[in-house]
């Protein structure tokens, strides 16, 4: 007699089983740093201090995680630093292919194109603005609606920003008591160069596209391209 799975079970094993919730993971993120042997600040301030999982116990996790590391193969590398850059970002495995299909039908060298596209996503902007710890608590922020984009509503985290474009939390979220606390930490923000930031304002401009000397990134974007290229 055979039973039928129950509903999502293929789809949770497929995903990598515990901790993911349909197509996104719900577990714990040190475990995503600890995976990828590399801090990937997924927990804001918190990476940056004496809790963070990576300097307490830098190895994989699971019962196997001290266990001697084999040797990893040329595609084994390519996918480690494709899932680095993607759990960095916090994007889905369909959109981020379909960031790098983009970058790639773009001129000029596909690894910057790709970089350049992540680096504008509006949930990464917030993030670099200081308005948020994480890129998952500004995609949340972003969600909920608490920003104009040149004047309208934009609650869409994945939207890619242009030179020009400015971010201004709106009128009512300034009263939000996240707000205002938020610009009491923002003078402690070192903000990259490509953006502005009015901390009196409560807003942000993108002054030139971003590009990889911009910011430092514990990946290396070549590898990712050679991943969707082979």
């Amino acid at each position: 007699m055979f039973h039928r799975a129950p509903p999502g079970a293929r789809h949770r094993i497929n995903q990598g089983g515990p901790g993911f919730n349909m197509a996104r993971y719900t577990g714990p993120v040190c475990r995503l740093c600890r995976r990828e042997k590399v801090k990937l600040f997924l927990k804001g301030d918190r990476c940056m201090s004496r809790k963070c999982a990576i300097d307490r116990n830098n190895t994989p996790p699971g019962q196997h995680g001290q266990a001697r590391q084999r040797k990893i193969s040329g595609y084994g590398q390519q996918l480690r630093e494709k899932q680095k850059v993607r759990r960095t970002y916090g994007i889905l495995e369909r959109q981020f292919r379909r960031t790098f299909t983009t970058a790639a039908k773009r001129a000029g060298k596909t690894s910057d194109n790709f970089l350049q596209l992540l680096e504008s996503r509006l949930d990464n902007v917030i993030y670099r603005l200081g308005f948020a710890d994480s890129r998952s608590q500004a995609r949340q922020l972003v969600t909920h609606g608490h920003f104009n984009i040149n004047g309208r509503k934009t609650d869409i985290p994945s939207y890619i920003v242009k030179p020009g474009d400015q971010i201004v939390v709106r009128d009512h979220s300034k009263n939000n008591e996240y707000f205002k606390t938020r610009a009491l930490l923002l003078t402690q923000k070192a903000v990259p160069g490509w953006l502005r930031l009015d901390i009196a304002g409560l807003a942000g401009q993108v002054l030139t596209p971003p590009s990889r000397q911009d910011f430092e990134a514990p990946f290396n974007e070549a590898l990712v391209v050679e991943y969707y290229q082979r």
